[in-house]
């Protein structure tokens, strides 16, 4: 293989990098660019090349404080950039053999740890069922020691997701089903190997109960849902499997992800439906669905959910600006329910400027819906009337504009 001066290794000496997470998180993406960019000519190249940094990563990151979870991250989407790249490679098996051995070697030496989870790609890394056996071999009888009922090290060793991997992909799975028995606890991180093994056997409705019975105190249950979600969409039991894991399965990182995220997965299942399911999960927060109810232009129920509990005036104010226009009752209600939630207290660091926008969103609203200005003035005052003494925000804001 041609040799290649890679620009990233200088950068990625040991303890080159002090407390601070910014500069390393940046050199990890400029790393990967440059990796990337010579894997469209040179995937072989570009393969060693992310061996070579794989194996840089740990010791150069030993002093970074990581308690923020941002520098974990970064290792763990660079691991997900870099695995498809070795894989993808087209060498001969004796050069992908020793890139292996200089991983393997990586996770002994990664202290921290900043790259155990590549044991859970080693089976495709192996990329052949001859050399996942051959690491099936090195690694077995440690994994079957650590997992022993005599053994002192409470069954801990750095390869056992390696060798779960390299038996899965070595379709060795009655094997794999059998080592998993032997495991002192049911941790679904060694768990889902079994699911995968029964899976590939045929045995779907197996691998759900097995999926099932790996839930525990510790397990992320919403990566079980999910496991068991996709084994029944494959089986095209598309309402079991809405009806039992959609919800959980799909949790995002807010509301509306969510509702887009099932809805996506459930073409056939209507969006109000949907909508609903997830508001009925949610008892005492509907109001936090306005946002997902309204782009899916659902917006009777997304009015009825931002009257229902608390919701965030910002959003109630921002989506009666947009819509005043389009759905002038739509946006007249969503902007009267932001003043009252702010009446009431709601809302994070309210300010004189958020109660105005509110205001002009609503005014605008009435005059595109059509609706007597002086009504909708005296509903804004009675919210007034009956707000807490304490919160007079309202009141001193917009007092000029309802005595008109």
């Amino acid at each position: 293989m041609s040799p290649h001066k890679w620009q990233f290794t200088s950068r990625f000496r040991r303890h080159a990098f002090g407390w601070r997470s910014d500069t390393p998180i940046q050199r990890i993406k400029e790393a990967l660019a440059e990796i990337k960019l010579v894997a469209r000519k040179e995937p072989a190249i570009a393969a060693e090349g992310a061996v070579t940094l794989l194996e840089k990563i740990s010791p150069a990151l030993e002093q970074v404080d990581s308690s923020s979870g941002a520098i974990g991250t970064a290792v763990n989407r660079a691991i997900e950039t870099l695995v498809p790249i070795i894989v993808k490679a087209e060498v001969e098996p004796r050069i992908r053999q020793r890139w292996l051995e200089r991983l393997w070697q990586a996770l002994q030496d990664d202290g921290m740890p900043y790259i155990e989870s590549l044991g859970e790609h080693w089976g495709e890394l192996c990329v052949t069922a001859d050399i996942a056996l051959i690491w099936v071999d090195e690694l077995l009888p440690t994994v079957e020691h650590v997992w022993s009922p005599k053994s002192p090290g409470h069954g801990y060793f750095k390869g056992t997701s390696a060798c779960l991997a390299s038996l899965y992909a070595a379709a060795r799975y009655d094997q794999l089903l059998a080592l998993l028995e032997r495991a002192p606890f049911k941790w679904w991180h060694d768990r889902q190997w079994g699911v995968k093994a029964m899976v590939a056997m045929g045995k779907k409705a197996e691998a759900v109960r097995y999926a099932e019975q790996s839930r525990g105190l510790n397990d992320p249950g919403w990566l079980i849902a999910q496991a068991c979600e996709a084994i029944l969409l494959s089986s095209g039991l598309s309402d079991e499997a809405y009806r039992r894991y959609a919800i959980e399965a799909n949790q995002s990182t807010t509301n509306l992800a969510t509702f887009r995220a099932i809805t996506k997965k459930y073409p056939n299942r209507p969006p109000e439906q949907i909508l609903r399911d997830l508001v009925t999960s949610t008892p005492g927060a509907e109001g936090k669905w306005f946002a997902a109810a309204k782009d899916a232009s659902l917006f009777k129920i997304a009015v009825e959910l931002a009257n229902t509990s608390p919701t965030d005036p910002r959003t109630l104010a921002r989506a009666a600006r947009d819509f005043a226009e389009s759905q002038p009752e739509f946006a007249l209600a969503a902007g009267l329910a932001s003043l009252r939630w702010i009446s009431l207290g709601h809302g994070y660091d309210i300010t004189g400027l958020d109660v105005l926008d509110a205001y002009s969103a609503v005014m605008h609203a009435t005059s595109t819906a059509g609706a007597d200005a002086q009504q909708v003035k005296a509903r804004i005052r009675d919210m007034l009337a009956s707000a807490p003494a304490g919160n007079q925000l309202m009141k001193t804001v917009l007092a000029r504009h309802l005595t008109d």
